[in-house]
């Protein structure tokens, strides 16, 4: 059975100090999620990813549906078995998958009809379809099916999404089968902070196991993600975790901590690692620059991962340049171990009630070695 434990809070929208319990183990809160989209995360293996301290992770039922093919996970024994992960699974529902293919899909109030990215072949979602494909994966945390808007949108159509994301949120709820499994509910609203308000307070009302902010990172600036967090956290349950879902620079997790977000996910740490980008204590290090070819040093200094304690900059450089595979398990690894000691380090900080001076001390590192690269 599914519990979230608040174990320090600054406020109802400060930093938080958390645990969820599932079925497969507990998860530390705040957390970040490793996204394997496809039921593996890009380049490394489940061992790797225990290795690293990842306790839970994310894939996407939208794309699982297309391939291969829910029916066939589920033949063969659900997500876990099929993927060799032991430990909570998160499955996003696919709406911003579905929002993302806008010239190829019809919403209504039943659900959403779209065609494939892959073979261009016509399908049917529904709320209850959705909730069904989840715990037919038998994952641990489900996604409600919403509805996010782009921006900027018409107020209409932001209203129409938040109002329809409420309904699909009712309707998933009573579709749902597994009392084991947590479902969560996604709040909309666009950039309006009257409607994100409205939503969190009637999504609050229906009593989800966890909440998750949605429609966020789709063209507006970080100071208007931030005013929608701090205005929605404060309208929902304290005693429930809340998801911020998508966002993930280090300075979005650290800033989100701040703001009370328990849960973060995002595909840039494997992503910038395949496009040699590397996140470090002192900001970003891209690996094919020429100033790193003859480069003796580790990735970063202050680092203590695998790729950091064997390997150089310039070793790295030259397997990038010479489009090495390794280099992208390397750069990901590495990658990978920084975003989850990070968030290790503020849980740390968070228990000791210094959350504020690792915060200073964060952007304090990143502008010392933005002096450095001059």
């Amino acid at each position: 059975m599914f519990k979230f434990r608040l174990k320090k809070s600054h406020g109802a929208a400060g930093p938080r100090l958390g645990e969820m319990r599932t079925a497969r183990g507990v998860v530390q809160t705040p957390v970040f999620m490793p996204v394997g989209t496809y039921g593996t995360v890009k380049t490394l293996t489940p061992e790797e990813l225990q290795a690293l301290g990842a306790g839970i992770i994310l894939a996407n039922v939208y794309h699982l549906y297309l391939r291969p093919g829910v029916e066939v996970i589920a033949g063969l024994g659900g997500l876990h078995r099929f993927m060799n992960w032991d430990r909570p699974i998160l499955t996003d529902s696919g709406g911003y998958q579905i929002f993302s293919l806008a010239p190829f899909r019809t919403i209504t109030e039943e659900g959403v009809t779209f065609r494939s990215h892959l073979d261009g072949s016509t399908h049917f979602l529904d709320p209850e379809t959705v909730v069904a494909l989840q715990e037919a994966l038998g994952v641990d945390i489900l996604i409600c099916l919403d509805e996010c808007p782009g921006f900027p949108a018409p107020e209409d159509e932001v209203r129409r999404a938040a109002d329809m994301t409420l309904k699909w949120a009712k309707r998933s709820l009573a579709a749902r089968t597994r009392p084991d499994a947590a479902l969560f509910a996604v709040v909309q609203g666009g950039m309006s902070p009257a409607w994100r308000r409205e939503q969190a307070q009637a999504l609050r009302e229906l009593n989800f196991d966890g909440y998750a902010l949605g429609g966020m990172s789709v063209g507006e600036d970080k100071e208007t993600t931030w005013a929608m967090v701090e205005v929605t956290t404060p309208e929902l349950p304290v005693d429930k975790p809340r998801y911020l879902m998508g966002l993930g620079t280090p300075e979005d997790l650290v800033e989100g901590v701040a703001r009370g977000v328990d849960m973060f996910d995002c595909v840039l740490p494997t992503r910038n690692a395949r496009n040699g980008m590397a996140f470090t204590t002192k900001g970003r290090v891209v690996i094919k620059n020429a100033a790193f070819a003859r480069d003796p040093g580790p990735l970063d200094e202050a680092c203590g991962c695998y790729t950091c304690r064997h390997y150089s900059r310039a070793y790295l450089r030259h397997l990038y340049v010479s489009r090495e595979i390794l280099a992208y398990r390397l750069l990901t690894l590495h990658n990978l171990y920084y975003y989850l000691e990070l968030m290790a380090g503020m849980r740390h900080a968070l228990a000791q009630d210094q959350f504020p001076a690792f915060r200073q001390k964060f952007y304090q590192n990143r502008l010392e070695g933005g002096k450095a690269r001059g």
